[in-house]
């Protein structure tokens, strides 16, 4: 099995990850998938052939993910606001469950508090197992005295 084949299934399962979540959708600016939710991108992915590079807000684990070799600070001026690149080359083992958890991270800071409420764990924002897009219904009459 090529290493570039198991850069083909990490991209894969991230995208297929990042598409569970709910309101989420697939863009392609540049070339590149933007995953959003609400307009706003939680992941861009891009891959391609021996290559994937992805980006993710990492408010909480940014400066722990910056330790690794193959995390940078997200440039144009991204880095900033908590953004990191992974990059990986075909010979690199990509850390799947690790940039997993990355992607819920960015997810939980990117989407609307309330959608993330809708989520059937209170820590946790819904994934394939979980995904709820309906939620509570609140009612806008204030009761009568």
């Amino acid at each position: 099995m090529s290493k570039s084949s198991s850069l083909t299934r990490a991209a894969s399962a991230l995208r297929k990850l990042a598409l569970a979540y709910p309101q989420s959708r697939e863009d392609h600016p540049w070339g590149h998938s933007a995953f959003k939710v609400k307009g706003k991108t939680f992941l861009f992915l891009f891959h391609e052939k021996a290559f994937l590079s992805l980006s993710l807000k990492l408010p909480e684990s940014s400066k722990s993910a910056l330790r690794l070799p193959f995390a940078s600070p997200t440039t144009y001026g991204l880095g900033k606001s908590g953004w990191v690149t992974a990059k990986f080359k075909g010979q690199d083992e990509v850390p799947l469950e690790m940039i997993e958890e990355w992607v819920a991270e960015s997810f939980r800071a990117i989407a609307p508090q309330r959608l993330i409420a809708t989520s059937k764990g209170d820590d946790q924002p819904p994934g394939p197992a979980t995904r709820d897009t309906t939620g509570p219904k609140r009612s806008s009459r204030r009761s009568k005295k």
